[in-house]
């Protein structure tokens, strides 16, 4: 998978038609594109102190009303591909779970995750080498009733690392609205970057994609240790829930931001 800096040819820049975005979109060429289906968020507030420990030095914690957030989000996804490839039959289509919070870098807002857990074995590897993600193989079961109710369930399979499932239903139950700025959805899901860490090196990887389509959800939890397998404790109360759809993503390679900009 290319990295940005490997990129020689010279491109028109990419032109965004999302008025949510808070930058604008890199003009540098996206290196990976993919299409999110059936997503829920489910997000527990939680104490800053709990979390700050676990973010490396040189990020910020992003808070809301001065609490942070712990986001756990099961979806599929179809149609990977990195740019000017087709799609891998074993690498383009699979359940995909992650656990996350919200920081920010020089004042540029993104998301930190924890944990994110996928089926191809391929994907993994290459996140894991690539983007510098805690992405990890797991066994998943996804199925829809006929009144559209969503049974997912996720197994962690990865070796020698720590144990973690998730086991729930969802639907969506409410009609479709676009986050407005400032408030909280806007918060947890407008977000146009993630942050990665290797060793003693900060990068940012910019995400673009149209305003998020939210509905309000309904879920059961049967079992969540996702957020427990990474030393984080949840709060024993229900989690915010949204829905979504479908969502079209493309993703660019990783930038050093060490250094002030």
């Amino acid at each position: 998978m290319p990295r940005d800096d490997c990129v020689t040819l010279a491109l028109v820049p990419i032109e965004s038609a999302n008025p949510s975005r808070p930058w604008p979109v890199s003009s540098s060429p996206w290196i990976v594109t993919q299409k999110w289906h059936d997503l829920l968020f489910m997000h527990w507030r939680v104490k800053p102190d709990h979390l700050r420990t676990q973010i490396p030095k040189g990020i910020e914690l992003d808070t809301f009303d001065g609490s942070a957030w712990v986001g756990v989000v099961p979806f599929r996804m179809s149609g990977i591909r990195v740019r000017w490839t087709p799609p891998i039959p074993s690498a383009s289509t699979f359940p995909e779970l992650n656990v996350r919070t919200y920081v920010t870098k020089n004042g540029k807002p993104g998301v930190w995750f924890f944990s994110l857990d996928a089926a191809s074995a391929l994907a993994v590897a290459a996140a894991r080498h690539w983007f510098h993600l805690p992405y990890f193989r797991a066994q998943f079961s996804v199925t829809m009733d006929s009144d559209g109710r969503i049974e997912y369930r996720s197994r962690r399979t990865h070796r020698d690392a720590p144990s973690a499932d998730l086991r729930l239903s969802y639907k969506p139950a409410g009609e479709i609205f676009h986050a407005q700025p400032d408030s909280l959805e806007y918060f947890l899901a407008e977000r146009y970057c993630l942050y990665a860490f290797n060793g003693h090196r900060i990068f940012c990887g910019e995400i673009d994609h149209q305003p998020w389509p939210l509905q309000s959800a309904e879920a059961q939890i049967q079992l969540n240790t996702m957020a427990a397998a990474s030393a984080i404790a949840l709060p024993n109360e229900k989690p915010l829930l949204h829905f979504s759809r479908y969502q079209d993503v493309k993703i660019w390679g990783l930038q050093e931001v060490n250094r002030e900009s």
